[in-house]
């Protein structure tokens, strides 16, 4: 499998990680997700990112999460595999043992106290000394969870000294600013080298992010067929035919983004899709309630009706593993 580099365009979708019920692995539901999302026909996917719950998982269950993962999708579209940790050495033993199965790349966030550039410039520094020049990384600037603050400024001085770093997961709100602003540096030539821009935010802000001049979205939406079928329009020149298929999503993206709940609503529509055979995240995490439920159950109701009433026919599923 190639490994990703700066010209990375479409959806990569983030993915869940499934529990059974007693919060265990659940390697079958994990086979059908990644075959969900290959017959989604998306881009890529990232998994242990904070929507796969990585934090919770130990490095064993990280190790063997990667391996059955990278076993089901084998060379069929990249998988960039979540790294971030509390010791540079972590992520480097997770890293190598992800390219070593055929990971496209890593991903990489802000972790710890990094308040000033210095001090985050100097992480990444270490964390790309552990990675070594061969393995390609996304950062991810994700200032809402991580409370690690990049500004163009630093982001263009990273991307300008560290060539192994490809991709950025721009996931500031508001945030569309800075797009322009870096966008800006390379149409200037004050920076050298583009930069391949996936957006994330649970692409609540996606039509106005590609406005911008990102490449694609990095998400963890539970209808990723929707947005593979977004920017295939957007990328063709047909933008009004992509807004419309993104309005009639929208208001499912919006309630996914609910904070602390949206996990928990995400994997209740992935279980109701069939597609995993628990909701189950691990504790600490969001539980459903039955009003979340019923207003879970009248959403995609609407979704239903107006995808019919817009005429949107998007082909239905088979997963591959079935």
């Amino acid at each position: 499998m190639p490994l990703i580099d700066e010209s990375a365009r479409g959806f990569y979708v983030i993915s869940a990680t499934p529990f059974a019920e007693d919060g265990a692995m659940d390697w079958a539901s994990t086979d059908r997700l990644m075959d969900f999302y290959l017959d989604c026909g998306v881009d890529g996917v990232t998994i242990l990112g904070i929507m796969g719950e990585a934090q919770k998982l130990s490095q064993e269950e990280s190790a063997a999460f990667v391996t059955r993962v990278m076993r089901r999708i084998g060379a069929r579209m990249p998988v960039v595999v979540g790294v971030t940790s509390a010791g540079t050495k972590l992520a480097g033993d997770l890293a190598r043992h992800s390219m070593d199965l055929g990971a496209a790349g890593v991903m990489v966030a802000g972790n710890g106290p990094l308040r000033t550039d210095d001090q985050i410039y100097a992480y990444f520094e270490g964390v790309i000394a552990e990675l070594g020049t061969e393995i390609p990384m996304v950062l991810q600037d994700y200032p809402q969870t991580t409370n690690v603050h990049f500004s163009p400024s630093l982001l263009n001085r990273i991307f300008s000294d560290f060539s192994t770093v490809k991709m950025l997961k721009h996931e500031e709100a508001p945030g569309l600013r800075k797009i322009s602003r870096l966008r800006a540096a390379e149409a200037s030539g004050a920076r050298k080298r583009r930069i391949s821009i996936l957006s994330g935010n649970g692409a609540l802000h996606l039509m106005q992010e590609l406005a911008r001049g990102v490449d694609g979205a990095m998400t963890g939406f539970a209808y990723p067929e929707a947005l593979v079928e977004v920017l295939r329009r957007w990328f063709a020149g047909d933008r009004e035919a992509a807004e419309d298929l993104y309005d009639a999503y929208l208001p499912a993206i919006r309630h996914e983004n609910q904070l602390g709940l949206g996990l928990a609503l995400r994997k209740e529509t992935l279980r109701r899709r069939g597609v995993i055979a628990s909701a189950r995240t691990r504790s600490p995490g969001p539980v459903l309630d039955a009003d979340d439920q019923a207003d879970l159950t009248h959403l995609l109701r609407r979704l239903e009706r107006a995808k019919a009433k817009l005429g949107i026919a998007l082909p239905p599923l088979q997963l591959a593993g079935q």
